[in-house]
């Protein structure tokens, strides 16, 4: 095998594929990045047995097909620090790899690439079509929301409710739930409705590996796997195996319940203020809703007590709920510090509903009121 490429789109996917590379492995072999060339290009793969990738490499000059592994950290180093717009040549004859650039060259061992196991491309037929953006908040909004040392439910994903007409993204931890839902579509012939658990590490590589925002991103579940292809690259992941609690029992629907309108940013930054006294012992703040106002409240006897206040349009009873501020601020963080935000309270023992008008929806559990 021999290949000429830049610096530049050769580090782009080898940096994409070494994202799933394991820095410890009791097979060593997947410590390496597969590098397959052919006339029309070529593309590196990794996987950890868990996660693959395949990601094209943009620009590939294929002199001699042929397939090498690389040592993943090494090629990365070696690429890193080379000077701009440097021209490389990865050649093997089997036994090493020779990696050159005009003033340097570096001799790498090598395995059989036979020995590496096979890291699947995106299938033929039916598949689900999401936007870019769309795809981006979904990670966004609901990966924080996970819990990977949960063991009575498979809490350590995200559940991606897929059909022709919508898709829906649900991540909890079993004290708080995020949801988010959106447009999709079915592209190359009918496709059933497929309900994954997507393990919460790969949703974060589908979202490190979003091309533009006009590039649509395609999802195929086929038995145990989900496949993601965007912008030349395809991620493949185990799901997680399990039950998922029924996330729709979580949003009733209270008629009574006082709902306040909220604006993100200053709510956010309410509640980082009244949050600096509280402690892992004391960790909640009171949410007082008061005719014109919000009032937050934490006190610890370490630390002493704070008190907030934040104007609102509110003009009902005055109810008050206690929350952990840190659930709460995960939830403003991953939003625009303008975005109109509804809450919803019934009372102090029932959970704390909030919404955005982008189909956005969160779902707090309260704390024990003092």
């Amino acid at each position: 095998m021999k290949i000429r490429s830049p610096k530049e789109p050769l580090l782009a996917a080898v940096q994409t594929a070494a994202a799933v590379v394991p820095s410890r492995s009791p097979k060593p072999v997947l410590t390496n990045i597969k590098f397959e060339a052919e006339s029309g290009g070529a593309v590196v793969s990794a996987t950890d047995l868990e996660v693959g990738i395949r990601a094209t490499v943009e620009g590939v000059e294929t002199l001699s097909p042929g397939a090498v592994l690389l040592p993943s950290s090494r090629l990365v180093a070696i690429l890193r620090e080379a000077a701009a717009g440097t021209v490389f040549e990865i050649e093997t004859d089997g036994t090493a790899a020779v990696v050159k650039a005009p003033r340097s060259e570096f001799r790498l061992p090598v395995e059989d690439p036979l020995e590496f196991p096979s890291v699947a491309g995106f299938p033929s037929g039916p598949y689900f079509e999401l936007s870019t953006p769309l795809v981006h908040e979904l990670v966004r909004r609901t990966v924080f929301a996970t819990d990977n040392e949960s063991s009575r439910y498979a809490l350590g994903g995200v559940l991606m409710e897929l059909s022709g007409t919508g898709v829906i993204a649900v991540g909890t931890d079993g004290r708080r739930l995020a949801k988010m839902e959106g447009p999709c579509q079915v592209q190359g012939g009918e496709s059933p409705e497929a309900q994954p658990i997507v393990p919460a590490r790969a949703m974060q590589l589908v979202e490190r590996c979003l091309g533009g925002p006009d590039a649509p991103v395609q999802i195929a579940v086929r038995g145990s796997e989900i496949l993601v292809r965007t912008a030349g690259t395809t991620i493949s992941a185990r799901l997680v195996e399990g039950r998922f609690p029924r996330w729709r029992d979580v949003f009733p629907e209270r008629p009574d319940a006082a709902r306040v309108q909220l604006v993100a940013g200053p709510l956010l930054a309410a509640v980082r203020q009244a949050a600096i006294v509280t402690s892992e012992q004391s960790k909640g703040i009171d949410f007082s809703f008061e005719p014109g106002q919000l009032v937050l409240s934490g006190r610890s006897a370490e630390s002493g007590e704070s008190r907030v206040e934040l104007p609102i349009d509110y003009l009902s009873a005055a109810v008050r709920i206690k929350l952990d501020p840190r659930f709460m601020s995960d939830f403003l963080r991953v939003l625009d510090g303008g975005t109109n935000v509804s809450v919803e309270i019934a009372d102090p023992q029932s959970a704390c509903v909030c919404r955005t008008d982008d189909g956005y929806g969160y779902v707090i559990m309260p704390l024990a009121a003092d």
